[in-house]
């Protein structure tokens, strides 16, 4: 918070230059490979923090088959089970997420990862 005459003021814009970046990066992605997709992610990303996603494995469970490659822009949080393999690629995961997801056989990646593996996002499903 920076202060003008005693009187505090709010930082407006984005004040995280990890998050910048990679917008940035998925914007170029999506340019570079023709693909809506990543820019279709860039702009959820942009969003709100308040508007940020978070999602429990049970839903994840209920809404995925097994091997499906999941996209979700926020964090994935480790209520409930799992009961078949996924990749998932998000934002950030809860410590138990990560347990769970690597005990049902399946990957916790970066998006920055997926990207480079899977440059024209087939196959990848966002979840929001």
């Amino acid at each position: 918070m920076n202060f003008k005459n005693g009187i505090q003021l709010k930082i407006k814009g984005r004040t995280d230059p990890n998050k910048t970046n990679l917008i940035r990066f998925l914007r170029g992605a999506a340019a570079a490979n023709e693909t809506k997709i990543w820019a279709l992610l860039a702009s959820e990303l942009s969003k709100a923090r308040r508007r940020r996603i978070t999602v429990n494995l049970t839903r994840l469970n209920r809404i995925s088959s097994p091997g499906d490659i999941l996209l979700i822009p926020g964090k994935v949080l480790g209520t409930g089970s799992l009961n078949h393999r996924l990749d998932i690629a998000a934002e950030s995961f809860s410590i138990a997420a990560q347990e769970k997801i690597a005990n049902a056989g399946g990957q916790c990646l970066t998006i920055e990862e997926l990207v480079k593996r899977n440059p024209k996002g087939s196959q990848v499903r966002i979840i929001k």
